[in-house]
């Protein structure tokens, strides 16, 4: 007999709070069993799978916009498709670093002209900082 789980246990199981598997289900990521009557919803290891690819997606950066979408593709048949959102979001990643290495590159000169700044003249980084 498969793996059946209350939400709490599902909750422990896929590393997630029930509040997240709650906030899933309103945003129709995860499925939400039918509760028997008189008895207690009863999850299965494939929403454990669920959840942690969620959780999984959600770390490479992926909104959960594009992890519904991903999920919608997830029948083998639309690679091609999931290729497309996975460059997408790579392209986005790639525009992200080179932007906060433009941002390092610049703080590293304004910390550095701090670091020489001896004199009564006001701080660089904090002049640079100013809108004028």
């Amino acid at each position: 007999m498969p793996a059946q789980y209350t939400i709490g246990t599902l909750a422990k199981v896929a590393g997630v709070s029930v509040e997240t598997i709650r906030y899933y289900q309103g945003r129709s990521l995860v499925e939400e069993p039918a509760r028997p009557l008189g008895g207690t919803r009863r999850y299965t290891e494939a929403h454990a799978r669920r959840l942690r690819f969620i959780k999984e997606a959600q770390k490479m950066g992926f909104t959960l916009d594009e992890v519904a979408e991903l999920l919608m593709l997830d029948d083998g048949r639309h690679c091609r498709e999931a290729e497309r959102i996975g460059l997408r979001k790579l392209t986005m990643v790639r525009e992200r670093i080179a932007q906060l290495s433009r941002i390092e590159h610049a703080l590293a000169k304004l910390v550095e002209e701090c670091h020489c700044n001896t004199g009564r003249v006001r701080c660089p980084l904090i002049t640079s900082l100013e809108v004028s």
